[in-house]
C-alpha cells in the first residue's frame, strides 16, 4: 500500500497543475461549455486514479518480463534465433502501443484519409521492429551508442532532404508517439536485463539506456521511406468537427469505453503472449513468482483502461477548444504563455517518464536525481510546445529550422557528454511525448493551427510531437556535460576517488 500512496502523490502533483491551467482559462480568458468543462474534470479524475493503478502494475507485472526476456537474450548464443525474436517483438509492441494508435487516428482524421491509421501503424511498428534490433544488437556486441545515433540521424537527415514536410512532420511525430506507456518500461526493462548480465559495471549502466531513443529512429525512417515510395507531395487536411458538445458525460465516456477496453487489452496481448511463450521454454517461473506478475499485468490493463478513458474521454476536445480560442485573440502572447505553462506541467503527467526517471536514480545509485531530471525535461518541453506555436504564428519559421539545428546539436552533444547521459538523453525524447502530449498538447497545437489562417494544418498541426522529442535530449545531454565538468572538478581538487565515476557516468565520456 505504502508503493501505491507514493505512485498516488507523485501523479497529484503531475496532473493537478495541467487542471488548474484550464480552469484558470475558463474562469479568465477562455471560457468553456458546461459539457464541455465537466467531462475534462471527470477526465482529470480518471487520469489521476487510471495513472496511479497503471504505474503500480508496471513494477509488478512488466518490469520483470522484460528484465527476463533481455536476460535470456544475453545467455543465447544463437544470434539468428535474437534477432528472429526481436523483429517480432518489435513490431507487436510497437503495433500494440496506444499512443502510435492515436496519432495515426489524428493524422487519418486530419488528411481525410489519404494516410490511414492502420497503414502508419504497420509502417511505424516495422520501422521500430528493425531499429530495436540493431539496438539490442549494439547492447550484445558493445558498439558505442554515439556511433549509432549519428549514423541513424545522419540517414534521417539525407532521406528528409528527399521528402515533403508534411511526410516529415508526421515522421518525426510518429518517432515520439511510438515510445509510449507500454513500449518504454518494456524496452527499458529489456535493456537492463541484458546489461545486467554484463561483467562489466560500467558498460551495464551505460547500456541500461539507448534502446528505446534507437527504436524511435525507426518510426522516422518508416514514415520518411513511406512517404518517397508513394510520392505524395501534399496531404491536405481539414479539422474534424468535435462533438462533446452534443453530448452528456454519460455519452461522452460511455461512447469510448469499449474501444479503449479493447485497445489496451490488444495492447497488452503481445507481450501476455510472449511472456507465456517465454516461461513454457525459457523462464520456468515458480508459481508464486508467475502469479505475481499476472496480478501486476492485471493492474496494469486497469489503470490503462482508465488512464485512457480520461485522457481521451476529456482532454483532447478541450485541448483543441482552448487552441482555437487563444489563437483567435487580438494578442498572441496568451496562446504563448499558455503554450509554455502546458509544456512544463503535461511531461510530468506522462507514464513513461515517471518510469525513466525512477530507472536513471536506481541505475546511478541515486547519484542522479529523478527530481533534477524532471526539471530539465519540464523546461525542454515546455519550450517544445512554445516553439510550435511559435511556429505557427510565424509563416516564415519551418519545421527543418528547428529539427535540423536540434538534432544535430544532440548528435555533436553525445560526443561530450558522459555515455550514461547519451542514453538516458535519447531515451528521454521518446518518453516526454507520450499519451499526454500526443492528445491534449496535439490538440491544442492542432487549434491553434486551424485558427490562424496563414497556417497548414498538416505541416503545422503536426511536428510538434517531433518538437518535444527533440529538446528534452538536447536538455539531459547538456545536464551531462555539466555534471562531468562538476564531477571532474571535484576530483581534480579533492581526491581521485570521489565522484560518481563508479557509477558509469564518468566512463568513456569522449569516446
Amino acid at each position: 500500500m505504502d508503493a501505491l500512496k507514493d505512485k498516488l502523490k507523485e501523479v497529484l502533483a503531475s496532473v493537478l497543475p495541467i487542471t488548474a491551467i484550464v480552469l484558470v482559462l475558463h474562469f479568465t480568458i477562455s471560457p468553456l461549455n458546461s459539457s464541455m468543462l465537466y467531462a475534462f474534470l471527470l477526465g482529470s479524475v480518471l487520469v489521476i486514479i487510471g495513472l496511479t493503478v497503471f504505474l503500480f502494475g508496471i513494477e509488478v507485472g512488466l518490469q520483470p518480463i522484460g528484465h527476463g526476456i533481455g536476460g535470456t537474450f544475453a545467455h543465447s548464443k544463437n544470434l539468428t534465433f535474437t534477432i528472429a525474436i526481436c523483429l517480432i517483438l518489435g513490431f507487436f509492441i510497437s503495433y500494440a502501443e496506444p499512443d502510435i494508435h492515436i496519432l495515426a487516428g489524428q493524422v487519418e482524421s486530419v488528411t481525410a484519409g489519404q494516410f490511414g491509421r492502420i497503414f502508419m501503424v504497420v509502417v511505424v511498428s516495422i520501422g521500430l521492429g528493425i531499429m530495436m534490433t540493431l539496438g539490442m544488437l549494439r547492447i550484445l556486441k558493445n558498439v558505442p551508442l554515439k556511433h549509432v545515433f549519428a549514423a541513424a540521424y545522419g540517414l534521417i537527415f539525407i532521406l528528409s532532404v528527399f521528402s515533403s514536410f508534411d511526410f516529415i512532420a508526421i515522421a518525426f511525430d510518429a518517432s515520439g508517439a511510438t515510445t509510449g506507456a507500454v513500449t518504454v518500461p518494456f524496452m527499458l526493462a529489456l535493456a537492463g536485463g541484458i546489461s545486467a548480465l554484463k561483467s562489466d559495471s560500467k558498460s551495464s549502466e551505460v547500456d541500461s539506456f539507448g534502446l528505446v531513443g534507437i527504436s524511435s529512429t525507426g518510426a522516422i525512417l518508416g514514415v520518411l521511406t513511406t512517404g518517397l515510395i508513394l510520392g505524395i507531395d501534399k496531404l491536405n487536411g481539414t479539422l474534424p468537427e468535435q462533438t462533446i458538445t452534443d453530448l452528456n458525460l454519460l455519452g461522452v465516456y460511455g461512447s469510448k469505453i469499449l474501444r479503449i477496453t479493447r485497445d489496451s487489452f490488444m495492447s497488452l496481448l503481445p507481450i501476455i503472449v510472449v511472456y507465456i511463450l517465454f516461461q513454457v521454454f525459457a523462464f520456468k517461473h515458480k508459481k508464486s513468482r508467475v502469479l505475481s506478475i499476472v496480478r501486476g499485468l492485471v493492474i496494469t490493463f486497469i489503470g490503462l483502461v482508465i488512464f485512457m478513458l480520461g485522457v481521451n474521454g476529456g482532454f483532447m476536445d478541450v485541448g483543441i477548444q482552448l487552441g482555437i480560442q487563444l489563437a483567435a485573440m487580438d494578442s498572441k502572447v496568451p496562446v504563448l504563455l499558455v503554450s509554455l505553462l502546458l509544456g512544463l506541467t503535461t511531461v510530468l503527467a506522462e507514464p513513461a517518464v515517471h518510469v525513466l526517471t525512477s530507472q536513471v536514480e536506481e541505475v546511478t545509485g541515486g547519484h542522479v536525481k529523478r527530481s533534477l531530471v524532471f526539471i530539465f525535461l519540464s523546461v525542454a518541453v515546455g519550450l517544445s510546445i512554445f516553439m510550435s506555436a511559435l511556429r505557427i504564428l510565424v509563416p516564415d519559421l519551418q519545421l527543418w529550422m528547428y529539427l535540423l539545428p536540434g538534432f544535430g546539436l544532440s548528435v555533436i552533444l553525445a560526443y561530450f557528454a558522459p555515455d550514461l547521459f547519451v542514453g538516458i538523453a535519447f531515451d528521454a525524447g521518446g518518453v516526454a511525448s507520450g499519451p499526454m502530449t500526443a492528445t491534449f498538447s496535439l490538440a491544442f497545437v492542432q487549434g491553434v493551427a486551424a485558427q490562424v489562417p496563414s497556417a497548414d494544418l498538416v505541416a503545422d498541426g503536426f511536428g510538434m510531437i517531433a518538437i518535444v522529442a527533440m529538446m528534452p535530449i538536447i536538455a539531459i545531454e547538456l545536464l551531462g556535460v555539466l555534471y562531468h565538468i562538476k564531477t571532474r572538478r571535484i576530483q581534480v581538487h579533492n581526491a581521485p576517488n570521489v565522484g560518481i565515476s563508479n557509477q558509469g557516468t564518468d566512463g568513456g565520456s569522449h569516446g
